[in-house]
């Protein structure tokens, strides 16, 4: 089918559509958003402080340091909500934390339960959307996972690699360096490359920020500058100091000197923010939905025996299709017609089959009764004969 020539109109006058994008803030302003994180890493990599440093405020608690009697088995994942507003815009934020991963002394099966709570969450969307009575959907779905590397200064590990290759088709990975302020900048630029290089090698899928056709120069320039720093070198902080000048900052305090976490020149957490917060969220929120969530949506029901009609992405001719329902119908008619005559034809056979016997045990009852009849008439005359030669002998004794 040839393309649709699209024919450009200039309006001679207001008509009010391009009021549309306000009326979608509006909406959006009223009903708010949600957004699901999750963090994975080992433990002291700093994942809830740069949590709470993304959003300037406390999301998860400090965690409380206690010995257990005996080392865990599995990873406990916890899930924290928290209703936030800033400037007249709601979020509903979910930050999923796996506390224990990489922990144990075998990591092979890490994965699993990481895995696992991201493909529930998908189950619980996908039976919300298949439910008779719809309300409004809740969206827990995970939109995007960073992954915390540990700051080696080699290459990843094993298990990064095996975690990274499993989820990598099922969330937005976005991978960065925990505390890089234990590496110096050519650490970090040495580590940044061996990194890219085994996520390359290992074809292992992580987010990239898109760039579409009307984008100015300047947001494109802005998201090659984003990409250019995966895996973010991250610092983490909420402590807030004041220089001499009067100058104010978050960050940490050395013996050396200080890190700024909002000072480019120092880490990437400035870069971090812009893409998961600031520019590409809703980005991130869409690609969940329309492209990882889908794939397992199109996998999940194709393995419950669900088939998927190609022929509903074609173009229809209005013409064609009535053309095809009449023929359909028609169809179906002379296959009704053909099951009621078969049906009638049955069924007068069957009728005519019972005639036949009824006529058959009837000629049979009748011929009973005449052979019946035979026997008591000639048992009648058998009788009546004895009579006519006992009387005649009667008569012959009382003649002499």
């Amino acid at each position: 089918m040839s393309e649709q020539k699209i024919v450009r109109k200039r309006l001679q006058g207001y008509v009010g559509f391009a009021n549309l994008p306000n009326q979608v803030h509006r909406k959006s302003v009223k009903t708010g958003f949600e957004f699901t994180c999750m963090v994975v890493g080992e433990s002291g990599l700093g994942k809830s402080t740069l949590i709470n440093t993304l959003f300037n405020t406390q999301i998860i608690p400090p965690r409380e340091i206690h010995i257990p009697q005996e080392l865990p088995k599995t990873i406990d994942i916890r899930s924290l909500t928290s209703h936030i507003e800033e400037n007249g815009v709601r979020l509903k934020l979910t930050v999923v934390d796996t506390p224990g991963f990489g922990d144990f002394i075998n990591n092979e099966q890490s994965w699993k339960p990481i895995l696992g709570d991201i493909e529930a969450r998908y189950n619980t969307y996908l039976e919300q959307e298949t439910r008779v009575h719809r309300h409004r959907l809740e969206d827990n779905r995970i939109h995007a996972c960073i992954y915390f590397i540990a700051p080696t200064g080699h290459s990843l590990k094993p298990i990064d690699i095996e975690l990274m290759r499993r989820l990598h088709k099922r969330v937005n990975l976005i991978p960065v360096i925990g505390k890089a302020d234990t590496m110096s900048n050519e650490e970090i630029i040495s580590f940044k490359q061996r990194i890219m290089a085994d996520i390359e090698h290992h074809e292992i899928q992580i987010y990239q920020a898109s760039t579409y056709e009307h984008d100015d120069i300047e947001t494109v320039s802005e998201n090659r500058e984003i990409m250019s720093k995966v895996p973010f070198a991250i610092v983490g902080s909420n402590h807030e100091y004041t220089t001499q000048s009067g100058h104010r900052f978050r960050g940490r305090l050395y013996p050396w000197g200080i890190i700024e976490v909002d000072n480019e020149d120092h880490c990437d957490f400035v870069k971090l923010r812009q893409m998961l917060i600031r520019s590409h969220m809703e980005e991130l929120r869409e690609y969940t939905n329309d492209v990882l969530y889908e794939n397992y949506r199109t996998e999940r029901l194709s393995a419950m025996g669900f088939q998927q009609d190609a022929s509903v992405f074609q173009e229809v001719n209005p013409q064609q299709r009535m053309e095809e329902r009449r023929i359909a119908n028609e169809q179906r008619l002379a296959k009704l017609q053909s099951e009621m005559n078969a049906i009638l034809q049955a069924k007068a056979q069957d009728k005519e089959r019972k005639l036949k016997q009824s006529e058959q045990e009837l000629y049979i009852r009748h011929r009973e009764m005449k052979e019946a009849l035979d026997r008591q008439l000639t048992e009648l005359e058998e009788k009546k004969r004895r009579l006519d030669i006992e009387r005649t002998k009667k008569k012959g004794f009382a003649f002499k």
